[in-house]
């Protein structure tokens, strides 16, 4: 496929997306959320994809929403919408397809993220950043609140104190202060992709493809639980229908031979439902 706003590429079971507007540092727009719902529907039908890593061109990670149409940005009507209708934020589209995404995904913040360009990174899983990267829940200095269902994500990232300290003043803060926060590990810039494809490339051999499919989904759906029996339910499918399968049969075996195991198993494919109690909730 080609895209206007993304690159996309796969080597060695990694996919790498990179936001592509570097001369308006990457800022989001609609056509990059309709190519990113796409290159993650991609992305989970593709099982030569075990991980994927998500970085920026040029000098800036994602500066937030293209500002370029001045102060109606934000305007549904001033856009040629219903005003009277409830219209679906395209960051929080974006984030919701991530929390589906079957495979482990990795932020590797080059530079400036700030609006939805830190917030689409709340639901992946790993978040490193550049020691000069620039980072900011700036949507109160902008008249508007934080989108991108970052409201959900954001406290149980880092907890609610720091979460309202960061929201409330809207104000750029350095990575270091983010790592101290919890949002993210910092990197020296020139090691970012190095080490963002080593833990990718980690996960991608030593990982069985299903197993992980499965524990994301384990991991992430399980904040939203109310009591622990929900996990153990899903915990105690999920262990009884991988058990009979053929990666766990050569899981035990690899690490008896001391060997790097060999994976068979595909999750566009072979995924069981560990979670037949599950309702996914529709927009309204």
């Amino acid at each position: 496929m080609s895209f206007e706003t993304i690159d996309y590429a796969v080597e060695n079971y990694v996919a790498t997306i990179t936001l592509n507007r570097p001369d308006r540092l990457n800022a989001f727009n609609g056509t990059m959320q309709h190519e990113l719902l796409s290159v993650f529907d991609q992305i989970d039908a593709d099982d030569d994809v075990r991980a994927v890593i998500v970085t920026g061109s040029g000098r800036g990670f994602c500066a937030g929403a293209d500002l370029g149409s001045g102060g109606g940005t934000f305007d549904a009507e001033a856009r040629g919408r219903d005003p009277e209708a409830v219209h679906r934020d395209g960051g929080g589209r974006v984030s919701l397809r991530i929390f589906q995404l079957t495979k482990p995904i990795i932020a590797a913040i080059n530079g400036p993220a700030v609006g939805v360009g830190i917030t689409m990174t709340l639901p992946m899983d790993i978040r490193l950043a550049a020691d000069t990267a620039r980072i900011g829940f700036v949507f109160a200095q902008r008249g508007i609140v934080p989108e991108a269902c970052s409201s959900w994500f954001l406290p149980r990232l880092v907890g609610i104190s720091q979460a309202t300290r960061w929201c409330f003043s809207g104000r750029v803060f350095d990575a270091a202060e983010a790592e101290r926060g919890g949002l993210v590990e910092m990197v020296p810039g020139d090691e970012l992709l190095v080490r963002a494809n080593n833990i990718a490339s980690e996960i991608a051999i030593k990982g069985a493809p299903v197993s992980v499919a499965l524990t994301r989904q384990m991991l992430w759906r399980g904040l939203t639980f109310d009591h622990p029996m929900m996990a153990h339910r899903a915990d105690s499918r999920a262990i009884q229908a991988l058990g009979q399968l053929n990666d766990a049969h050569e899981g035990v075996t690899s690490f008896l031979e001391k060997r790097e195991p060999e994976w068979t198993l595909k999750p566009s494919q072979d995924t069981p439902d560990a979670f037949p109690f599950w309702d996914e909730p529709d927009f309204s």
